[in-house]
């Protein structure tokens, strides 16, 4: 690479090849007139550098000019490299010791080579970032959307805490969120909850999903589960046929259980609610009504198949149609029978006008449902005085307002904007679980969905309502059900369903 040197002392003080921005020009003399060459100035791109000066005879090789160099103030061409260390307010000076430039830059080229031979021979885990996905399919569109949104945001805090703290086992968690709510059914679909799985097991890097809200979506979506040898944990989905080994060449045609749950199912929620009106309420007679789903009519059969046990006479069977808007008539049938008390199994899209019409035909005969009725939809959509008064129940313990886990309420709503609910917590405990069969899974030395499912079937994982353990078909293995009352609390808002669901207690198990 040519150079300019003073020829007096050998040094070698620029290079013709990229020009210098801003460079001004400096005097050379040796006695007599002088002769100017614009050099990069000490700090290059300063205006108003000052020159310094060296007597005429200074001696310019040829081979300089022979390359670009200029004469009489023009504007030589420097290195890239050396136009920016003039940028950094000093020159190259590397070229005063040619051989100790060439002998360094060889071995700064060496030392590349070797660590980019080094990085491309290290495994994946070590030379990029790791990644996992997991799966959250929920009815985030229609009359479930509210609830189902408590229910997704528990699971997504506790992964983004997760991964806030370095992540699992070196994975970074990835969430995929689906909706499984349509506009044409005006909530859950169990057609495109199908569409959902099969898009998640379609991705190799998914290895769990959470999920789904509604026993309707767990139907369609476990033979493709089960195909797929992919878990998922549902926070709220009940019905206890997806699970029941009666069933398995419907819902789980693999063999191994693929439905987990970190809610107990209706063949305790219901049957402990008819505990519940028989034993607390005193209820001899119960008219009963369902929504036509899976879990309305699955609930509902277990609480009738109970009452009827305890000795309550059904006075009446009745399914209502969600997207009908009026129930007066089944309704005004019921008041003539004049039972002690209703009962509806059920979700939120006829629920809320079941109570609202309710209020206007039956206004002071008790009724209640399961926790398809637990819901700030149903405090919304029906309002006050109309939902007041309801009885309801959730599969799982009531954690919300217990003293141990307020620090956890607190970081929810300070994340969200909102107060949790109950199930809140078991989609935050089913990612807990999740993630700790991800990590079980990664010290044994191999994580997909197949390691995964089987670290999730023989855990034992501590979570917010205590040691969360699985049954051989993916059933939770503590059975409590909690019993709530609908009150009109005027210290908070109408839809806060921690406050206007009064915790009665646990639900009578015998």
């Amino acid at each position: 690479m040519p150079n300019w040197t003073d020829g007096r002392t050998g040094i070698e003080v620029g290079s013709p090849r990229i020009r210098a921005q801003g460079a001004a020009p400096r005097s050379f003399e040796r006695g007599g007139p002088r002769t100017s060459v614009r050099l990069p100035p000490k700090h290059a791109g300063i205006a108003g550098a000052p020159p310094f000066k060296m007597r005429r005879g200074v001696k310019i090789r040829r081979k300089s000019l022979a390359h670009g160099g200029t004469l009489s103030g023009e504007t030589p061409v420097l290195s890239k490299n050396q136009a920016k260390c003039c940028e950094r307010g000093r020159l190259m000076r590397v070229a005063k010791f040619p051989l100790m430039s060439r002998l360094l830059g060889l071995a700064l080229s060496l030392t590349l080579i070797v660590t980019l031979v080094t990085l491309g021979a290290l495994p994946r885990s070590q030379a990029a970032a790791k990644t996992l996905a997991v799966g959250i399919t929920l009815p985030l569109t229609g009359a479930d959307a509210e609830d189902a949104e408590l229910i997704k945001d528990g699971a997504v805090l506790a992964i983004e805490e997760a991964n806030a703290k370095g992540g699992v086992a070196g994975y970074k968690i990835e969430i995929i969120i689906l909706d499984s709510g349509t506009a044409t059914a005006g909530q859950y679909d169990p057609a495109q909850a199908a569409t959902n799985t099969k898009k998640l097991v379609a991705n190799v890097g998914v290895v769990a999903n959470i999920g789904p809200q509604m026993s309707g979506e767990g139907k369609a979506m476990s033979q493709i589960l089960s195909e797929a040898d992919m878990a998922t944990i549902t926070p709220s989905s009940t019905n206890p046929d997806i699970t029941n080994p009666k069933f398995k060449d419907k819902y789980r045609p693999n063999g191994k259980a693929v439905y987990f749950r970190t809610v107990t199912t209706d063949e305790y929620q219901g049957p402990n609610m008819a505990n519940y009106y028989a034993e607390t309420l005193k209820v001899h007679s119960v008219y009963v009504l369902d929504d036509s789903g899976a879990y309305g009519v699955g609930i509902a059969d277990s609480f009738q198949k109970r009452a009827e046990e305890k000795g309550i006479k059904i006075l009446g069977r009745d399914q209502l149609n969600p997207k009908e808007a009026d129930y007066t008539t089944i309704l005004t049938k019921i008041k003539g029978l004049n039972p002690d008390a209703l009962y509806y199994g059920g979700v939120e899209q006829a629920g809320t006008k079941l109570a609202k019409q309710a209020y206007d035909v039956i206004p002071k005969m008790p009724k209640g449902g399961g926790d398809g009725m637990y819901s700030a939809s149903l405090l919304k959509g029906a309002g006050f005085p109309a939902s007041g008064g309801w009885y309801a129940t959730i599969a799982s313990p009531h954690l919300v307002e217990s003293a141990e886990i307020q620090d956890w309420v607190k970081r929810f709503a300070k994340r969200f904007g909102k107060q949790p609910g109950d199930y809140s917590i078991t989609a935050y405990d089913a990612a807990l679980v999740v993630m700790d069969a991800i990590k079980r899974a990664a010290a044994a030395g191999k994580v997909d969905r197949h390691t995964v499912w089987d670290a999730i079937q023989n855990g034992a994982v501590k979570t917010l309502q205590g040691t969360v353990s699985f049954d051989e078909n993916g059933d939770i293995k503590d059975r409590t059900v909690s019993v709530f009352q609908v009150v009109h609390n005027t210290s908070y808002p109408d839809d806060d369903i921690i406050h206007q669901f009064k915790y009665l207690g646990v639900a009578p198990q015998n």
